[in-house]
């Protein structure tokens, strides 16, 4: 075997269809585009959604609610979460630093502390958002709830 009698394997090669290039290839004329109609000129394309004509879904279906733009997206982070944190790492201290390198929040996750679960480690917690009960049992076991 040497480089000038290399060949491709058999059947790997397939050539396209030259078509639109005289009646005599067999592909001429309408080119398989059949006769008339959008599909069959230059320059068609598809809008989406398109059934033909018909009134498209996202037409006959009604209207419905809205959104709220005002809203804020909290990431919900229970009192057992922190305690089970806490004893893990052996933490005084839990903020969204701790909560970030524990992979429980991305870096821009804004955190909202909830109340269940119980604690019992004298604990600093660090958030954006604390639900009232979840002050209380943080206050009742000796810690502070410091809001960002």
């Amino acid at each position: 075997m040497e480089l000038y009698n290399l060949t491709p394997a058999a059947g790997s090669i397939k050539t396209s269809k030259r078509i639109g290039r005289g009646a005599g290839s067999g592909l001429g004329g309408t080119s398989t585009r059949g006769h008339k109609g959008a599909k069959s000129r230059s320059g068609y394309s598809k809008k989406i959604g398109f059934e033909g004509g018909q009134m498209p879904m996202q037409r006959r279906l009604p209207k419905f609610g809205f959104k709220n733009f005002n809203r804020v997206e909290y990431k919900a982070i229970n009192l057992s979460t922190l305690q089970a944190l806490a004893e893990a790492q052996n933490l005084d201290k839990v903020g969204i630093e701790e909560l970030l390198n524990a992979g429980f929040i991305h870096k821009t996750t804004l955190v909202k502390i909830l109340g269940n679960g119980t604690l019992t480690k004298k604990l600093t917690v660090e958030a954006h958002a604390f639900s009232e009960s979840a002050k209380a049992a943080i206050e009742a076991a000796g810690g502070t709830a410091q809001k960002l």
